[in-house]
């Protein structure tokens, strides 16, 4: 059984304990689907005013739904579109304060108001994203797209 001391400090705190306890879930296990499952249930218990948390896959050329925290969700996103695509095919991180203000955004959850998408990339190669949504306008800053690009890091490492 786990059992992780998750901080309610600073922000900081918050995400060095996070990267601590993704590091103990995924040491010495290589399959991605189950890194995964392990990231997205870590950080749904733990990141506060989330409604999704989870990941899209990179999969023949589109991104299809992954492990995630949430109500459901869209199945399958093409490269470029909404937030997620967007991230995938640039590559970049995508902090989003207002999804309504976002060009083309796709509403899985007509609730959400914020997003952050970080990509996966692995020796070059695209492995998908993560995807955090919140009800919140403007609930993720700078500091949580640091964190994340951390966390996904130390996965990307880890995927087989």
């Amino acid at each position: 059984m786990y059992q992780f001391d998750i901080s309610g400090g600073s922000k900081a705190e918050l995400y060095r304990d996070l990267l601590a306890a993704l590091d103990a879930l995924t040491h010495d296990e290589r399959d991605a689907v189950a890194n995964m499952a392990n990231a997205a249930a870590l950080i749904w218990e733990y990141l506060p005013d989330l409604n999704w948390a989870g990941f899209y896959r990179a999969v023949d050329g589109e991104l299809v739904l992954g492990p995630f925290q949430g109500k459901v969700a869209c199945i399958r996103i093409a490269m470029g579109k909404g937030v997620c695509g967007t991230a995938a095919a640039e590559r970049t991180t995508q902090l989003v304060e207002d999804v309504h203000a976002f060009p083309g955004h796709i509403a899985c959850d007509a609730a959400s108001r914020s997003e952050l998408v970080v990509p996966i990339v692995t020796d070059g190669r695209l492995i998908g994203v993560l995807d955090l949504d919140s009800p919140e306008p403007a609930r993720f800053d700078r500091e949580d797209a640091a964190g994340c690009e951390k966390l996904v890091a130390l996965l990307a490492s880890r995927m087989a």
